[in-house]
C-alpha cells in the first residue's frame, strides 16, 4: 500500500498526516472534556489553562520517552531527535507528562485532581482512537507478516501482507470511548472510577496489540516496554480501585 505521508505542501513547508491527525486529536478531545466541565459547573477558561500547560507538556513527553527507549539510535543521530513529524510518539510517555503538568496545575487552582481525571479519560481514548491513523500514514506501527487468505484484512505494507496494528488499536480505543461514556454517570462511581477503567481497558488492549507488532519499544530482548507497562497500569490501577471502594464503604 502506497501511502504518501504529506497531505500538502505550503512553499518549502510539507504538512503531513501524522501531525494533521496528533493536532485532531488534541482538538477533539479538547472540545469533548469541555464540554464536560462546562456540565459538572468548572470554570471552562480556567479548565483551557490547564490544557494549554498539560498539552504541550504531553507532546515532549511523549517524544522523550520514545527517544530514551531509542538512545542507541538517536545518541548517533542526535539531529533526529526533534523530528516528531517523522513519527516517533510515545502514548505512555505523553500520558505520564500531561498528567504532572496537569496536576501541578489543579493544585494551583484548588479543584480535585480524581475529577479532573474523570473529565479527560473519554477524550484522551478518544484521542488515542483518531491519532493511531497518523501512523497509518507513516506506515509505522504494524505487525507481523501473515497470509492474506487468512488474514484477509491484512494490510500491504513494507513489501508483504501484515496485522494492522494501528487499526486494531484504533477500534479497541473507540470501543473503551463509548464504554467510558455509557458508564461515567451512573450512580455507585466513586471520583476516578473513569479514569482507572480507561486506564485498564485501555492497558488490556494494548498488551495483546503489542504483541502483534514489529516496531516495539524492548526493555530487554525478549521484553517490550508496554507490555510490562500495561501488566504494572492493570495491577496498580485494579488494586487503587479496589482500595478507593473499600475505603468509601467503610
Amino acid at each position: 500500500m502506497n501511502i504518501d505521508p504529506i497531505a500538502f505542501t505550503i512553499g518549502p513547508l510539507e504538512v503531513r498526516w501524522y501531525g494533521i491527525l496528533i493536532a485532531t486529536a488534541f482538538f477533539v478531545g479538547s472540545l469533548l472534556a469541555l464540554k464536560e466541565v462546562e456540565r459538572q459547573g468548572w470554570d471552562q477558561d480556567q479548565f483551557l489553562n490547564i490544557l494549554i500547560v498539560s498539552i504541550p507538556s504531553s507532546i515532549i513527553g511523549a517524544r522523550l520517552y520514545y527517544v530514551i527507549f531509542e538512545w542507541d539510535y538517536y545518541s548517533r543521530f542526535p539531529s533526529q531527535i526533534l523530528a516528531t513529524w517523522q513519527g516517533g510518539l510515545a502514548i505512555h510517555g505523553g500520558i505520564i507528562a500531561g498528567l504532572l503538568a496537569g496536576y501541578l496545575m489543579l493544585r494551583k487552582y484548588g479543584r480535585s485532581f480524581w475529577q479532573a481525571l474523570d473529565i479527560i479519560a473519554p477524550s484522551l481514548v478518544l484521542g488515542q482512537a483518531i491519532g493511531r491513523w497518523g501512523n497509518f500514514f507513516n506506515q509505522e506501527a504494524y505487525g507481523y507478516e501473515v497470509d492474506p487468505e487468512q488474514i484477509p484484512w491484512a494490510m500491504y505494507i513494507d513489501g508483504a501482507y501484515r496485522h494492522p496494528t494501528f487499526l486494531y488499536e484504533s477500534l479497541w480505543n473507540l470501543a473503551v470511548f463509548v464504554f467510558l461514556l455509557m458508564i461515567r454517570r451512573r450512580k455507585g462511581l466513586e471520583r476516578g472510577d473513569v479514569f482507572l477503567l480507561y486506564a485498564i481497558l485501555y492497558s488490556v488492549g494494548r498488551f495483546f496489540i503489542e504483541g502483534l507488532r514489529t516496531d516495539s519499544l524492548m526493555l530487554t530482548p525478549t521484553l517490550r516496554v508496554a507490555q510490562v507497562l500495561s501488566l504494572t497500569v492493570i495491577v496498580a490501577a485494579g488494586a487503587l480501585m479496589y482500595w478507593r471502594h473499600r475505603a468509601a464503604k467503610a
